[in-house]
Protein backbone atom coordinates (compact mmCIF):
# COMPACT_ATOMS: atom_id res chain seq x y z
CA UNK A 1 0.00 0.00 0.00
CA UNK A 2 2.76 2.53 0.82
CA UNK A 3 4.21 1.60 -2.32
CA UNK A 4 1.34 2.49 -4.15
CA UNK A 5 1.09 5.77 -2.38
CA UNK A 6 4.42 6.93 -3.27
CA UNK A 7 4.26 6.02 -6.99
CA UNK A 8 1.11 7.92 -7.00
CA UNK A 9 2.89 11.55 -5.06
CA UNK A 10 5.68 10.88 -7.68
CA UNK A 11 3.48 10.97 -10.69
CA UNK A 12 1.66 13.86 -9.56
CA UNK A 13 4.88 15.74 -8.90
CA UNK A 14 6.17 14.60 -12.40
CA UNK A 15 3.22 16.03 -14.05
CA UNK A 16 3.19 18.76 -12.67
CA UNK A 17 6.95 19.42 -13.86
CA UNK A 18 5.95 18.44 -17.18
CA UNK A 19 3.31 21.41 -17.59
CA UNK A 20 5.77 23.82 -16.69
CA UNK A 21 8.31 22.21 -18.92
CA UNK A 22 9.63 24.28 -22.11
CA UNK A 23 12.23 22.29 -23.45
CA UNK A 24 11.29 20.09 -25.79
CA UNK A 25 14.36 17.57 -24.50
CA UNK A 26 12.85 17.81 -21.09
CA UNK A 27 9.66 17.30 -22.12
CA UNK A 28 10.30 13.88 -23.72
CA UNK A 29 12.21 13.07 -20.55
CA UNK A 30 9.21 13.65 -18.63
CA UNK A 31 6.66 11.78 -20.63
CA UNK A 32 8.72 9.09 -20.86
CA UNK A 33 8.90 8.76 -16.75
CA UNK A 34 5.59 9.21 -16.80
CA UNK A 35 4.49 6.05 -18.53
CA UNK A 36 6.92 3.81 -16.88
CA UNK A 37 5.46 5.15 -13.62
CA UNK A 38 1.94 4.61 -14.68
CA UNK A 39 3.07 0.95 -16.20
CA UNK A 40 3.88 0.19 -12.65
CA UNK A 41 1.51 1.58 -10.56
CA UNK A 42 -1.15 -0.25 -12.61
CA UNK A 43 1.17 -3.38 -11.84
CA UNK A 44 1.26 -2.13 -7.82
CA UNK A 45 -2.78 -1.48 -8.12
CA UNK A 46 -3.67 -5.31 -9.38
CA UNK A 47 -1.14 -6.95 -7.14
CA UNK A 48 -3.04 -5.00 -3.80
CA UNK A 49 -6.55 -5.75 -5.13
CA UNK A 50 -5.90 -9.64 -5.74
CA UNK A 51 -4.33 -9.83 -2.10
CA UNK A 52 -7.47 -8.02 -1.08
CA UNK A 53 -9.55 -10.40 -3.06
CA UNK A 54 -7.76 -13.17 -1.80
CA UNK A 55 -8.14 -12.26 2.06
CA UNK A 56 -12.01 -11.99 1.49
CA UNK A 57 -12.21 -15.23 0.64
CA UNK A 58 -10.21 -16.95 2.98
CA UNK A 59 -12.17 -15.34 5.63
CA UNK A 60 -15.73 -15.71 4.03
CA UNK A 61 -15.07 -19.30 2.72
CA UNK A 62 -17.15 -22.14 4.84
CA UNK A 63 -14.88 -24.33 6.92
CA UNK A 64 -14.64 -27.30 5.51
CA UNK A 65 -13.70 -30.46 8.19
CA UNK A 66 -11.08 -32.73 6.58
CA UNK A 67 -11.18 -36.49 7.06
CA UNK A 68 -7.95 -36.23 8.49
CA UNK A 69 -9.62 -34.23 11.87
CA UNK A 70 -12.35 -36.39 11.83
CA UNK A 71 -12.64 -39.26 15.02
CA UNK A 72 -13.86 -42.80 13.95
CA UNK A 73 -15.27 -45.20 16.34
CA UNK A 74 -14.27 -48.46 15.51
CA UNK A 75 -17.39 -50.57 14.70
CA UNK A 76 -16.28 -54.15 16.14
CA UNK A 77 -19.73 -55.80 15.87
CA UNK A 78 -19.89 -57.82 12.92
CA UNK A 79 -20.46 -61.47 11.57
CA UNK A 80 -19.82 -63.52 8.40
CA UNK A 81 -20.16 -65.93 5.68
CA UNK A 82 -19.02 -67.77 2.48
CA UNK A 83 -19.21 -69.81 -0.26
CA UNK A 84 -16.94 -70.32 -3.01
CA UNK A 85 -17.05 -67.04 -4.70
CA UNK A 86 -17.91 -64.52 -2.38
CA UNK A 87 -17.70 -63.56 1.62
CA UNK A 88 -20.26 -61.49 3.00
CA UNK A 89 -19.94 -59.39 6.13
CA UNK A 90 -22.66 -58.57 8.42
CA UNK A 91 -21.91 -55.02 10.51
CA UNK A 92 -24.17 -54.04 13.41
CA UNK A 93 -24.97 -50.70 12.94
CA UNK A 94 -28.19 -48.66 13.22
CA UNK A 95 -28.77 -45.26 11.14
CA UNK A 96 -26.11 -45.88 8.36
CA UNK A 97 -26.90 -43.57 5.35
CA UNK A 98 -25.40 -44.72 2.04
CA UNK A 99 -25.09 -41.50 1.05
CA UNK A 100 -22.83 -39.88 3.85
CA UNK A 101 -20.59 -43.44 3.57
CA UNK A 102 -17.26 -43.70 1.99
CA UNK A 103 -16.18 -47.23 1.03
CA UNK A 104 -12.45 -48.14 -0.17
CA UNK A 105 -12.04 -51.46 -1.42
CA UNK A 106 -8.81 -52.51 -2.33
CA UNK A 107 -7.38 -56.07 -3.89
CA UNK A 108 -6.41 -56.57 -0.17
CA UNK A 109 -7.94 -54.35 2.30
CA UNK A 110 -11.61 -52.85 3.37
CA UNK A 111 -12.37 -49.43 4.70
CA UNK A 112 -15.63 -48.23 5.08
CA UNK A 113 -16.41 -45.10 7.00
CA UNK A 114 -19.84 -44.23 8.27
CA UNK A 115 -20.17 -40.32 9.09
CA UNK A 116 -22.69 -38.51 11.21
CA UNK A 117 -24.74 -41.22 12.48
CA UNK A 118 -26.66 -39.72 15.49
CA UNK A 119 -23.47 -36.80 16.05
CA UNK A 120 -20.40 -39.63 15.62
CA UNK A 121 -18.86 -41.44 12.91
CA UNK A 122 -17.89 -45.08 12.82
CA UNK A 123 -14.97 -46.90 10.77
CA UNK A 124 -15.06 -50.60 9.89
CA UNK A 125 -11.70 -51.46 8.42
CA UNK A 126 -9.50 -54.75 7.36
CA UNK A 127 -6.05 -53.56 6.43
CA UNK A 128 -4.64 -56.86 5.07
CA UNK A 129 -7.82 -59.67 4.14
CA UNK A 130 -6.89 -62.94 3.94
CA UNK A 131 -6.41 -63.43 0.70
CA UNK A 132 -7.35 -61.21 -2.90
CA UNK A 133 -10.85 -59.69 -3.67
CA UNK A 134 -12.24 -57.89 -6.67
CA UNK A 135 -12.89 -54.46 -5.86
CA UNK A 136 -14.88 -53.55 -8.65
CA UNK A 137 -17.41 -55.89 -8.25
CA UNK A 138 -17.54 -55.65 -3.96
CA UNK A 139 -20.53 -53.56 -2.99
CA UNK A 140 -22.62 -52.84 0.24
CA UNK A 141 -26.52 -52.83 1.13
CA UNK A 142 -27.78 -50.58 4.07
CA UNK A 143 -30.01 -52.44 6.17
CA UNK A 144 -32.23 -50.59 8.83
CA UNK A 145 -30.06 -52.02 11.92
CA UNK A 146 -27.08 -53.46 9.54
CA UNK A 147 -25.02 -53.13 6.70
CA UNK A 148 -24.09 -55.97 4.68
CA UNK A 149 -20.86 -55.85 2.32
CA UNK A 150 -20.41 -57.86 -0.30
CA UNK A 151 -16.65 -59.09 -1.14
CA UNK A 152 -16.15 -60.91 -4.64
CA UNK A 153 -13.23 -63.14 -4.02
CA UNK A 154 -10.23 -62.81 -6.79
CA UNK A 155 -9.96 -67.03 -6.70
CA UNK A 156 -12.90 -69.20 -5.92
CA UNK A 157 -12.47 -71.55 -2.59
CA UNK A 158 -13.21 -71.37 1.27
CA UNK A 159 -11.10 -68.94 3.26
CA UNK A 160 -9.87 -69.81 6.97
CA UNK A 161 -10.58 -66.01 8.14
CA UNK A 162 -11.04 -62.68 7.03
CA UNK A 163 -7.38 -61.30 8.11
CA UNK A 164 -4.33 -62.16 6.99
CA UNK A 165 -2.48 -64.51 9.20
CA UNK A 166 1.46 -64.81 8.37
CA UNK A 167 2.62 -68.41 8.87
CA UNK A 168 5.22 -67.85 11.70
CA UNK A 169 6.05 -71.61 11.10
CA UNK A 170 8.44 -71.48 7.54
CA UNK A 171 9.97 -75.56 7.27
CA UNK A 172 12.86 -75.86 6.22
CA UNK A 173 12.58 -77.75 2.96
CA UNK A 174 16.24 -79.40 3.69
CA UNK A 175 15.45 -79.96 7.14
CA UNK A 176 12.12 -81.99 6.31
CA UNK A 177 14.18 -83.83 3.96
CA UNK A 178 16.43 -84.92 6.30
CA UNK A 179 15.01 -85.75 9.81
CA UNK A 180 18.09 -85.63 11.70
CA UNK A 181 19.53 -82.26 10.73
CA UNK A 182 16.45 -80.42 12.76
CA UNK A 183 17.66 -83.15 16.08
CA UNK A 184 20.90 -81.76 15.14
CA UNK A 185 20.43 -78.27 14.71
CA UNK A 186 18.67 -78.31 18.32
CA UNK A 187 21.54 -80.08 20.02
CA UNK A 188 24.04 -77.73 18.14
CA UNK A 189 21.47 -74.31 19.47
CA UNK A 190 21.59 -75.88 23.86
CA UNK A 191 25.39 -76.56 23.66
CA UNK A 192 26.47 -73.00 22.12
CA UNK A 193 23.81 -71.30 24.38
CA UNK A 194 24.36 -73.56 27.24
CA UNK A 195 26.85 -73.02 30.11
CA UNK A 196 29.73 -75.04 30.95
CA UNK A 197 27.45 -77.64 32.97
CA UNK A 198 24.69 -77.78 30.11
CA UNK A 199 27.72 -78.46 27.84
CA UNK A 200 29.38 -81.22 29.80
CA UNK A 201 26.07 -82.82 30.15
CA UNK A 202 25.17 -82.36 26.34
CA UNK A 203 28.62 -83.84 25.55
CA UNK A 204 28.83 -87.09 27.97
CA UNK A 205 24.70 -87.99 27.17
CA UNK A 206 26.56 -87.98 23.26
CA UNK A 207 29.32 -89.81 24.14
CA UNK A 208 27.18 -92.62 25.66
CA UNK A 209 25.01 -93.30 23.11
CA UNK A 210 27.37 -93.09 20.58
CA UNK A 211 29.13 -95.78 22.84
CA UNK A 212 26.11 -97.73 23.50
CA UNK A 213 25.85 -97.49 27.49
CA UNK A 214 22.71 -95.41 26.82
CA UNK A 215 20.19 -96.04 23.93
CA UNK A 216 20.98 -94.07 20.98
CA UNK A 217 18.04 -90.69 20.32
CA UNK A 218 18.91 -91.21 16.96
CA UNK A 219 18.90 -94.86 16.19
CA UNK A 220 15.49 -94.67 14.42
CA UNK A 221 16.65 -92.45 11.94
CA UNK A 222 18.69 -93.60 8.64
Amino acid sequence: MAEEQQLRQDLDELRHLESIAKRPRVLSLLASEIRNLDAKLARVTAATSAAQQATVSEGTAPVNVGAASRIYVTLGSFSWDQDNDKIKIYISVEGAEQEKMVTDFKPMSVDIKFHDIHGKNYRFAIPKLNKEILPDKCKLVVKPTRVIVTLVKASKGNWLDLHFKEDKLKPNLEKEKDPMAGIMDLMKNMYEEGDDDMKKTIAKAWSDARSGKTADPLKNYP
